[in-house]
């Protein structure tokens, strides 16, 4: 039987850091069978986004907390605020990233969950150097991202 999970306010699972972003797990995999992973995520001014690509096998979703989040999705360009939410379905090109002068921060959900995906772009952005975008496309690749 799965075991009810309450955290509070800057509490997490567990904590990974890429591309100067933060990212604060609220929800697991290991937690629901894998059917859900949810993360709290900063975003720095001027950090650098995730190449575009679009998830083979998972749907993602953004809800932004706080400041301007500035989204790529097929051939939308979208400028969203505190309270706003974007819906990335299965298959669809996207990436984004901080949109504002100031940091951002926004839940990002996938479904299924994707949180051993982070674990390892943890792991290859703490290694003493910034990962070549080859090395960061073929851990894309592992885990059903295709670049768009």
């Amino acid at each position: 039987m799965a075991v009810v999970r309450m955290l509070g306010p800057g509490e997490s699972e567990q904590e990974y850091t890429a591309r100067g972003s933060r990212m604060f797990f609220k929800a697991l995999a290991g937690q629901d069978d894998g059917d859900l992973s949810l993360m709290e995520r900063t975003l720095p001014v001027g950090g650098r986004r995730p190449p575009p690509h679009r998830h083979t096998n998972c749907t993602e979703a953004y809800f932004v907390l706080d400041g301007l989040v500035a989204i790529q999705a097929g051939h939308e360009e979208l400028s969203v605020g505190p309270e706003g939410f974007v819906l990335i379905p299965r298959g669809t090109p996207h990436t984004f990233g901080n949109g504002g002068d100031a940091e951002a921060r926004l839940l990002v959900i996938h479904t299924p969950a994707m949180d051993a995906y982070f674990a390892e772009l943890h792991e290859l952005w703490n290694r003493g150097e910034p990962p070549t975008p080859d090395e960061e496309r073929e851990l894309m690749a592992r885990f059903g991202m295709e670049k768009a």
